[in-house]
C-alpha cells in the first residue's frame, strides 16, 4: 500500500474527499441526484508556524479537522432540513437579529463547545470518578491508573455501540465505509470503480478512530507515570495533558499511514479492531457518492501511473479477481 495524502470523513447521506488544500463534499439528495461541491482550505500548516512542529501539529490537525468536519457535516444537513414552513421562534429570530450573517459560524462553534464538553465529561470524568472507587480495594496507582484507562476505552466501545443502533448512525457508518474503501482501492492499484471498491478493506490505518483509540491507549502510560493525588488537579492534569497525547498519538498515526513495517501494523492493530465498529458494509449506491467526491479534488490516474508503473500491487491482484468474480456474478443475476 502506498501512502496517497487523501483522507476525508462520512457525512449526512455523503462523503467529504480531502486533498491537501482542496476538499469536495458529496452527498446523494433525497431525489436521487449525488450534489457535489468543491472548495478550498488553507492548511494550518500554511497558516501557523507551530502547525508544522512534530508533536505540536497533531493538536492543529486535530482542530482543524473538527472546523472541516462541522462545516461540511451542516452542508450535507442542509439537503435534509424539514421542507415544511413553519414560524421561526422569538429566539430564532432574535439570534438572526444579533448574528445575522454569522449565524451558522456561531451555531457551529457552539456545537464543538458543546460537543467537547461532553467529550469530557463522558470520556475523561467520568472513567475517572467510577477507578475512584477501587481506592480502598487497589492500592497500587499504576494499577488505578490502568483501571481508569480500561474504563475509558470500555465506555467509549458501548458509546459507539449505542449510537451505531439508530438509523441514521448506522448509514453515516456504511458512508464510513465507503470512504475507507475508496482510499484503500486507489494506494493498492486498482482503477477506481464500484466494483473494486466493494471488495477493498473497509478498515484503514489513518482513520480517525484509530487516531482515538491511540489517544486512549498512550493516556494509559502517560497516567501510569504521571501520579497527581488531589483530585480536582488529577482531573485537569488529563485535561492539560491530552494536547501532548494528541500530539504523540498524531505521529505515530502520521507514520502508520506510510509505513508497512511489522512492528507499526502491530500496534495499529486495535484501531483497525475498533473500526469494525465505526465503519459498515455500504451498498453501491454509496460507493459511488464516495467515488464522486474522490475524483473531485485527486487525480488518481495520474497518481497509480507513478506509484504503480506495473500494476495493481500483490493485494491489489487479488482485490481485482474478487472485483472481476464480483462483477460477474451480478451479470450472471441479471
Amino acid at each position: 500500500m502506498k501512502y496517497s495524502g487523501i483522507g476525508g470523513q462520512a457525512v449526512i447521506e455523503g462523503i467529504m474527499m480531502r486533498n491537501r488544500d482542496r476538499y469536495a463534499v458529496a452527498v446523494r439528495k433525497p431525489d436521487g441526484e449525488i450534489a457535489v461541491k468543491v472548495d478550498e482550505c488553507v492548511p494550518y500548516s500554511e497558516r501557523f508556524a507551530l502547525a508544522k512542529v512534530p508533536f505540536i501539529r497533531g493538536s492543529f490537525s486535530f482542530v482543524e479537522s473538527m472546523v472541516l468536519g462541522m462545516k461540511t457535516l451542516m452542508y450535507s444537513a442542509s439537503f435534509y432540513e424539514d421542507d415544511e414552513e413553519e414560524e421561526p421562534s422569538k429566539f430564532e429570530l432574535w439570534l438572526e437579529k444579533v448574528f445575522g450573517d454569522k449565524l451558522d459560524k456561531v451555531i457551529m462553534t457552539g456545537a464543538m463547545v458543546i460537543a467537547f464538553i461532553l467529550a469530557l465529561v463522558i470520556f475523561m470524568w467520568l472513567p475517572l470518578f467510577l477507578a475512584g472507587f477501587v481506592k480502598r480495594f487497589i492500592v497500587s496507582e499504576t494499577l488505578q491508573a490502568l483501571l481508569e484507562g480500561v474504563l475509558r476505552v470500555v465506555i467509549f466501545i458501548f458509546y459507539i455501540m449505542l449510537v451505531s443502533r439508530t438509523e441514521d448512525i448506522r448509514r453515516t457508518f456504511m458512508y464510513h465505509g465507503a470512504e475507507h474503501k475508496c482510499i484503500n482501492c486507489i494506494e493498492h492499484g486498482l482503477p477506481l470503480n464500484v466494483d473494486n471498491v466493494a471488495v477493498s478493506s473497509k478498515e484503514h490505518k489513518r482513520c480517525g478512530t484509530s487516531f482515538i483509540i491511540i489517544v486512549m491507549i498512550i493516556s494509559i502510560l502517560f497516567f501510569m507515570v504521571i501520579r497527581v493525588h488531589n483530585p480536582i488537579l488529577r482531573l485537569a492534569s488529563r485535561i492539560v495533558l491530552m494536547p501532548v497525547i494528541a500530539g504523540v498519538s498524531y505521529e505515530f498515526l502520521r507514520l502508520a499511514g506510510r509505513s508497512d513495517n511489522p512492528v507499526v501494523n502491530l500496534f495499529s492493530k486495535p484501531g483497525l479492531c475498533m473500526q469494525k465498529l465505526t465503519t459498515y458494509e455500504p451498498d453501491d449506491s454509496m460507493i459511488e457518492v464516495a467515488i464522486a467526491a474522490t475524483e473531485a479534488v485527486f487525480d488518481w490516474k495520474k497518481y497509480q501511473a507513478e506509484e504503480f508503473p506495473g500494476g495493481p500491487d500483490a493485494l491489489g491482484l487479488k482485490l481485482a479477481e474478487k472485483a472481476a468474480a464480483r462483477q460477474e456474478g451480478q451479470d450472471r443475476t441479471a
